[in-house]
């Protein structure tokens, strides 16, 4: 039985919301953007408004003011718009219960079994487009297909293009519609391999579907080495419409690893400075790790140098004797790490992760140290953040300059709450 994929995408997600709360801004061109003064002036959202002066997304705030001066520019509230998305997960939960999210403003559905019930699937898409509107006052747009590659091109393509925000792209349609268009309008193909293709004699999706697949993969194997052939026949299958992967609900459940990475207000150089850092990145990612119920056999940490036009740095782990969650057990980890690979230039992003996890209610006992009384004293401290705030115990060198624990805790994902 062939499926009914949806895949719904929120137009400029943040800066719709913040229409939605500020009517007074209905008719301006509006950007949501990051504190100009700690070097995050970076545009996340711009409305179609501000789109239309040639705003977009990722550039800098001073660039987007040049192109249009009278921008309303709104600071991020990540809480609003996490807020908004799971208010929107809610409704699609009225129409089916295969629902996976792709991003904070995208989601697939599996409508195959609601059909029965709620109409053919663009009626659905209708609905579901009505009721976001009323509940949000964020407009979506729908991309419908029978796998959710299909969905997901169909969205991007021609549902953001269109009046009704609604298209359908089956399998039969492939060839006639998408292998006509540029390479680079394949989902997961983005500007460097638009590039590699390019050069490769490659220009439209076509090109890649009527290529057998064992000539594809001899192409990019001699171009981009020996393990592109996973890559060459995923390329394949999206070109020619095959994706044999469900909607899964709670594909973002299983947890693999628990990281946290910070970019820094300014470039740090000095080991004192950088260790105020690591500890505080270990301390977070060691509470996370707790709250989850799990210990971590690996500890990773990780540095981007200060250039970001040419980007420099590392990512190294290190598996360490017993699985832990207690901070200065991972903090020695993480720092060991970072000075046995780090070049002594100055870094702008820092970054803490564990991995390999199992159950935190069941460990060893070691015969030195007092492991116990840590986690003891942890799980106090855990406590007390959780009911008095994140800042309610601080450590002292979180008190120093260099530290960023205070201006993390007003943020969610490195943006205002």
């Amino acid at each position: 039985m062939e499926r009914t994929i949806m895949l719904i995408d929120c137009q400029s997600f943040y800066a719709s919301v913040e229409k939605a709360a500020h009517p007074e801004y209905q008719d301006d061109p509006i950007v949501v953007a990051g504190d100009p003064s700690r070097r995050s002036g970076i545009i996340l959202a711009a409305c179609p408004i501000a789109k239309s002066y040639g705003v977009v997304t990722a550039e800098t705030l001073g660039e987007a003011l040049g192109k249009c001066p009278h921008l309303v520019v709104v600071k991020p509230r990540m809480q609003l718009y996490i807020d908004v998305s799971l208010l929107i997960t809610k409704i699609f939960g009225q129409y089916t219960d295969l629902v996976e999210p792709f991003s904070i403003d995208e989601q697939f559905l599996d409508v195959t079994g609601s059909i029965t019930y709620f109409g053919p699937p663009e009626q659905i898409a209708a609905l579901i487009q009505t009721k976001i509107m009323l509940y949000t006052g964020v407009w979506a747009r729908v991309g419908i297909g029978p796998n959710k590659m299909l969905a997901k091109m169909a969205t991007d393509i021609w549902a953001k293009k269109n009046d009704s925000g609604i298209f359908t792209l089956q399998k039969p349609d492939v060839q006639r519609l998408l292998w006509p268009l540029p390479v680079g309008k394949m989902f997961g193909v983005g500007s460097r391999m638009t590039a590699h293709f390019q050069r490769m004699g490659i220009h439209t999706v076509g090109d890649i579907g009527r290529m057998p697949l064992a000539e594809l993969k001899r192409r990019l194997h001699a171009r981009m080495g020996r393990n592109s052939d996973i890559q060459a026949e995923l390329y394949w299958q999206t070109a020619n419409g095959i994706d044999p992967s469900p909607v899964k609900p709670g594909t973002h459940d299983v947890q693999q690893a628990v990281g946290h990475q910070m970019t820094l207000p300014r470039d740090y150089a000095k080991p004192h400075e950088i260790d105020v850092v690591l500890l505080e990145l270990s301390e977070e990612v060691c509470r996370r790790s707790r709250a989850k119920g799990y210990m971590a056999h690996v500890v990773a940490a990780g540095a981007q140098g200060a250039d970001f036009d040419q980007p420099t740095g590392f990512f190294r782990q290190m598996k360490v004797p017993d699985p832990t969650n207690i901070t200065k057990e991972v903090f020695a980890a993480a720092r060991s790490l970072f000075y046995a690979h780090w070049d002594r230039l100055p870094v702008r992003k820092l970054g803490v992760t564990l991995s390999s996890l199992v159950p935190d209610d069941q460990y060893q006992l070691t015969l030195f140290g007092n492991r116990e009384k840590e986690r003891r004293l942890e799980r106090v401290t855990d406590a007390i953040r959780n009911k008095f705030g994140t800042t309610s115990i601080l450590r002292a060198s979180s008190l120093l300059e260099a530290a960023q624990a205070r201006e993390r805790s007003v943020k969610i994902g490195g943006h205002y709450k």
